[in-house]
């Protein structure tokens, strides 16, 4: 075997196996990304009370408690299969579109089977939307939430200073902070995407081999 086929066949071993190496870290970490999506649309604790609140309780997209001041029990409302029971429009728009970048993201997932089946390059791109879709609607669910601040439920919590993303005496809490890092995971996720499949498209094994027969015969 000629030295520059050695070279090329090395060169094409290692291109191969440090795609695949990403591409199984890209694999994990869209799966991490599902779990805080999930994490994110299920805990009721985007916001809640402070030390100056008039009533205790926290928000979530849909499901919230609130201390009725005489004792410490908090009454629970909320639920995803009723919108009648969501404290605000804003806030049954927020979870409307936090849901759907949770199902977007699970549908990723659903598209792993494909590399069993289709072309490589292709399956990666298609996920790269998908995940570009489920970015854009937790973008859009983040930012319609504070939309809903200045519902009669919230202001009952923080205060009659609460208005449209104006929190009053009440604080942003763990999972719509951790919402807006899902965010960031989604976009990096779905630009690597994209790479490893232009990276799958310049994995031709057949341009070496043209290339060296074009030696042989010179």
């Amino acid at each position: 075997m000629l030295p520059a086929q050695e070279a090329a066949k090395i060169y094409h071993t290692n291109y191969v196996r440090n795609s695949r190496a990403i591409g199984v870290l890209w694999a994990i970490f869209t799966i991490c990304f599902a779990i805080v999506n999930v994490v994110c649309f299920i805990q009721p604790y985007w916001i809640g009370d402070g030390v100056d609140t008039p009533q205790a309780g926290y928000f979530g997209l849909f499901h919230y408690c609130i201390g009725n001041g005489l004792s410490r029990e908090l009454t629970c409302r909320g639920s995803f299969t009723d919108f009648s029971t969501i404290a605000s429009g804003a806030f049954k728009a927020a979870s409307f579109f936090i849901a759907m970048s949770m199902a977007l993201i699970m549908g990723c997932i659903a598209c792993f089977v494909l590399f069993f089946f289709c072309n490589t390059a292709t399956v990666y791109k298609i996920c790269g939307w998908v995940q570009l879709a489920s970015a854009a609607c937790l973008i859009l669910g983040c930012m319609i939430f504070p939309d809903g601040w200045d519902s009669d439920e919230v202001k009952r919590m923080c205060g009659e200073k609460t208005d449209k993303y104006t929190l009053g005496a009440c604080s942003v809490r763990w999972a719509y902070i951790l919402a807006i890092i899902g965010i960031l995971d989604a976009l990096i996720l779905s630009f690597l995407a994209f790479v490893l499949g232009n990276r799958q498209d310049g994995l031709l094994p057949e341009d070496f081999k043209v290339d060296t027969k074009d030696d042989g015969n010179a």
